[in-house]
């Protein structure tokens, strides 16, 4: 049995063998980030090459069985790749949905045909997935859901919208909540479904930011079939997928607080700012304001952990937890790039040209603040810890 030294000694052996020199650059927009699918076009033969290499492995997914495709490693084995990749710079393979919310979803709730036709294909990169939870009329309060699935024989009939899909334009398929009974309490006849976002019937149309970027879209439901073998867990019990599901997506939005391999805001403002005569940074606040950050980074980035690694050993955790990593990762992303601003100064509020790389500071400014929006706004997270880890009175 290989022992844990030996596996880093392995791993970073075969990354520094394997991962291309132009993927261990960091990310400078969205499309150095890979997300596969029917429709993806990789940037460069280095993408491909490393998402291929990656998922032979199954270390785009390292922890799930082997059998679906996975990697098969123990929690601590995942940890060392992910510490060996981030010391050695490298970018993600693949950013897939399919990865970070529905697969333990599957896993967990899947039928044996659902996992093993679905599971491989989102290891290798094959499908492209986006998820359709929120309505115009229900976002935070989810279970209040309109969309509806009437039942046809073999088949649903799927009929009405989405909102703030997020890449549903790019999708090839999404993971849906649908109201399958009408008469039943809000939080009971919801069911989960999978269908092809090719379908006839369905349709999608962008929502424009004022960041000029637009991950999300409004997504249209008129008369899809969807076969009854698309459903996932038992009918009208869609709601225990949809929470399980959801506290994956809330740790997939946390992380965004953990800057990865990006470089450490100290050694930017160094080398836009300069530093004084005793080699510190020359501007005394900032300093400051990016010393305190960075704590808060390193501190976030162990509470991850802790919680990843108490879930893969099977201790049960507060599901509520996922709450407070969500809040203060978004919290965190939100800091950063406000700090970024302090760095760059009026030179990084520019808004287009080439200098600014068409402004790519002040967007992603912009962008992060929606992060305390999506995934369930920060003032329902507050409200969740209130309730259900501080159980403070009247919550």
């Amino acid at each position: 049995m290989t022992s844990l030294a030996d596996f880093r000694r392995e791993t970073r052996a075969w990354l520094e063998a394997n991962c291309p020199p132009e993927m261990r650059q960091p990310i400078k927009d969205d499309s150095d980030r890979c997300w596969g699918g029917r429709k993806w076009t990789f940037k460069s033969e280095a993408q491909r090459l490393w998402l291929e290499r990656m998922a032979e492995r199954g270390w785009t997914a390292p922890t799930w069985p082997r059998e679906y495709g996975g990697g098969g490693l123990s929690a601590a084995e995942a940890s060392i790749l992910a510490s060996e990749m981030r010391a050695l710079g490298c970018r993600s393979p693949l950013d897939s949905f399919g990865i970070w919310m529905l697969g333990p979803a599957l896993l967990k709730y899947g039928t044996e045909e659902q996992k093993r036709e679905y599971l491989p294909k989102i290891v290798r990169g094959e499908i492209r997935w986006c998820q359709g939870y929120s309505e115009p009329n229900s976002g935070s309060d989810l279970a209040s859901l309109s969309t509806r699935a009437e039942d046809a024989g073999d088949h649903f009939i799927v009929n009405g919208q989405k909102i703030w899909t997020s890449y549903a334009n790019h999708a090839d398929w999404i993971f849906c909540l649908v109201r399958t009974d009408t008469g039943a309490k809000k939080h009971t006849g919801i069911s989960f479904l999978l269908f092809d976002m090719e379908s006839p019937g369905v349709s999608t149309r962008p929502i424009v930011l004022i960041s000029g970027k637009s991950p999300f879209c409004e997504t249209f439901f008129d008369n899809v079939r969807v076969p009854k073998a698309n459903l996932v867990g038992e009918l009208n019990r869609g709601w225990d997928v949809a929470k399980y599901l959801l506290t994956h997506e809330r740790n997939m939005i946390s992380s965004i607080g953990d800057r990865g391999a990006a470089p450490a805001l100290g050694i930017m403002a160094a080398e836009r700012i300069g530093l004084d005569a005793e080699g510190r940074l020359d501007d005394s606040v900032l300093r400051a304001r990016i010393a305190q950050f960075e704590v808060d980074e390193a501190a976030f980035r162990l509470a991850i952990r802790r919680f990843d690694e108490q879930r893969r050993a099977g201790i049960e955790v507060n599901p509520a937890y996922s709450s407070a990593l969500k809040y203060y990762g978004s919290e965190l992303n939100k800091r950063r790039n406000e700090l970024l601003m302090s760095i760059g100064g009026a030179a990084w509020l520019e808004w287009e040209g080439e200098r600014s790389e068409e402004g790519a500071r002040a967007r992603d400014w912009l962008r992060s603040k929606a992060n305390s929006i999506e995934g369930g706004t920060s003032e329902i997270q507050l409200n969740i810890i209130s309730k259900r880890i501080l159980g403070l009175p009247g919550a």
